[in-house]
């Protein structure tokens, strides 16, 4: 729980330079195309409950994903990789997949904030409840003729517009602001949480002095490798 509340402190971009310095993480966690829909401005952190959502006619039953979202916890909806495509908004499905109710009681359960790999619908609501959300898109149908929850706390692969794939495991932290969202592979921070978030706090006071240093004149370059070089010692 500290190292979730140390990293409250950061922004998705610091994170994501974390992640690729420290970690060697050559996408930094990027999940890229994100728009923030509602919520305040400040970093959201916490560990995915993953839901996933395939077609309406998929043999396995619908499952109640809204009524057991833990508290502490980003929810992240995805839709079966049969109805993702490599493109901007990713799928064949033009329905929303969360809206203002399931927000409202999300927020109820003590979820800090929810992650949708589609669209949402209901923006009116989400900006009234102030509940963190990030979607890739909007629309105003509901989704029960398209897709339906069939499966919580399961791994969801995301197809990425240069047909590789991302992985999003259950309890992996999520990192979201209005920069984008981050996903923190749970093994990063349980064998180097500390050292990951130290390296953070440092090249942050790093990049403070490079701003500063840009301000008065000096070479971008220059003062980056000037700063930075104390950041070795961290790794």
């Amino acid at each position: 729980m500290e190292l979730l509340e140390a990293l409250k402190s950061f922004s998705a971009c610091d994170v994501s330079d974390g992640l690729l310095n420290f970690s060697k993480v050559d996408d930094g966690g990027n999940f890229p195309d994100f728009t923030q829909r509602s919520g305040p401005d400040s970093t959201v952190v916490g560990p995915a409950y993953t839901v996933l959502f395939a077609p309406a006619d998929d043999p396995r039953p619908e499952v109640n994903y809204i009524d057991n979202v833990p508290e502490g916890a980003v929810m992240v909806m995805a839709l079966d990789m049969s109805l993702q495509r490599p493109i901007f908004h990713n799928s064949t499905i033009t329905q929303a997949i969360y809206g203002g109710l399931m927000a409202a009681r999300a927020q109820y359960q003590g979820s800090v904030g929810t992650v949708v790999f589609g669209r949402v619908r209901d923006l009116g609501e989400h900006q009234e409840l102030n509940q963190p959300l990030f979607s890739y898109g909007v629309g105003t149908c509901a989704p029960k003729k398209a897709v339906k929850p069939v499966g919580v706390n399961i791994p969801l692969t995301i197809l990425f517009q240069d047909e590789t794939t991302r992985v999003i495991e259950p309890q992996d932290v999520i990192v979201a602001d209005a920069n984008g969202i981050v996903k923190i592979p749970r093994k990063v921070l349980e064998s180097d949480g500390e050292r990951f978030v130290t390296y953070i706090k440092k090249q942050i006071e790093a990049d403070t002095l490079v701003m500063q240093d840009i301000k008065n004149g000096k070479p971008a370059k220059a003062a980056q490798k000037e700063r930075r070089a104390i950041l070795k010692d961290y790794l």
